[in-house]
């Protein structure tokens, strides 16, 4: 059974799905909730998309490890096209995941996934119920 996704996936009417090589993929349609300026995504669901697809893919990565609670410490996002009228897809890429902290980057593409629309780079403190889980 697949979790119920929050208010503000529901309302950018975020989907996801395992692409051919097994990574999480996040599907954003392109509707009246998402535009900005008329024809383009607005900025705040492009981040948001991201935002989602960064978080989804280190839980993903932490289902094994009960108790660790990823809390964000900053947020940057690249902006490199606009998005128009048409479906938007995100994946995410662990570049690290250590026993305090885990370093997420996030590209959002349109039609053509090697023209990226947007990216983003998260930094999590990743927090432990079991302090006594985390030795150096």
């Amino acid at each position: 059974m697949t979790p119920a996704l929050p208010p503000y996936a529901e309302l950018l009417g975020l989907s996801t799905r395992r692409d051919d090589a097994g990574n999480l993929l996040w599907v954003m349609p392109f509707r009246d909730q998402v535009i900005g300026r008329p024809g383009f995504l607005h900025g705040g669901a492009i981040a948001g998309l991201l935002e989602f697809a960064a978080l989804g893919t280190l839980y993903d990565a932490l289902a094994d490890q009960p108790g660790v609670t990823p809390k964000p410490i900053n947020v940057s996002v690249d902006f490199m096209r606009g998005g128009t009228a048409v479906e938007t897809y995100a994946s995410a890429v662990i570049t690290r995941l250590g026993k305090r902290v885990a370093n997420v980057e996030a590209h959002a593409w349109q039609q053509d996934r090697t023209k990226p629309i947007a990216a983003a780079r998260m930094n999590l403190l990743l927090s432990r119920s079991d302090p006594a889980a985390v030795q150096d």
